[in-house]
């Protein structure tokens, strides 16, 4: 029997942890002490128990989301990345709602043209979107990639860093608790992400932050989204 894996609210398991890295619980739970040894506040793990297959009450860990990205800086590049892949699923199900089971016949014929309405809307935007992306490699010739702010003024958009960050996340774009684009928008090749060196602090873990870089077809992409307005048309070289 699989061990019952223990969840609470806003918070994620050491058990969850162990299983999407792959580790053994135990040295989940040797990692999560040692950050506390080192200082960690306590308050982002907070000490709790489970019933293995046997009844047994074991020890775990119940993670804040900041107290897995602390674990998570610690791990390499793939086991950070299921972890914060884990923390995406469950922020996105908590601002849609969750999946709601149809209670009726009726209710699951309103669902399923729900759906079938989404999606269709979906492929039209894809549909529409898509040419814009196949013309951006022709249309602009600029040869390096940008940082948001530098997007802003390249495309002349009549606002800023800060604002085009806003209007991405109001647009679903980026995520709503950080300026970090989807992953989807990413496969489309509209942005990337790359790491800064960690900034490194005394008795602490090291701090790492991604910044986001923006392609030509990103720039076609946020282009077509608010109407920026190149002088003549044009983008600008990129150095």
């Amino acid at each position: 029997m699989k061990t019952e894996v223990v969840l609470s609210k806003g918070k994620m398991s050491s058990l969850e942890v162990a299983e999407l890295t792959g580790k053994r619980h135990a040295d989940v739970m040797r990692d999560i002490r040692n950050l506390l040894d080192q200082g960690v506040a306590e308050r982002n793990f907070a000490l709790s128990e489970y019933k293995d297959s046997t009844g047994r009450k074991l020890p775990c860990y119940n993670l804040t989301k900041k107290g897995c990205l602390i674990l998570a800086s610690g791990y390499d590049a793939k086991l950070r990345e299921k972890i914060i892949d884990r923390w995406e699923e469950l922020e996105e199900a908590k601002q849609t709602g969750g999946f709601q089971i149809p209670q009726s016949y009726s209710e699951a014929l309103m669902l399923a043209a729900k759906q079938a309405e989404q999606i269709e809307q979906a492929n039209r935007t894809i549909n529409r979107l898509q040419p814009k992306a196949d013309f951006a490699d022709a249309a602009f010739q600029a040869e390096g990639k940008v940082d948001i702010g530098q997007a802003a003024k390249i495309l002349g958009l009549p606002f800023g860093r800060n604002t085009l960050f806003k209007k991405l996340k109001e647009k679903g774009i980026f995520f709503v608790n950080r300026n970090e684009p989807k992953q989807k928008y990413i496969d489309a090749k509209y942005f990337e992400l790359t790491q800064l060196p960690p900034i490194h602090r005394h008795n602490h873990p090291d701090i790492i932050t991604m910044k986001v870089i923006c392609t030509q077809k990103g720039l076609a992409f946020i282009n077509h989204l608010f109407g920026g307005n190149p002088p003549d048309g044009k983008l600008a070289n990129i150095k």
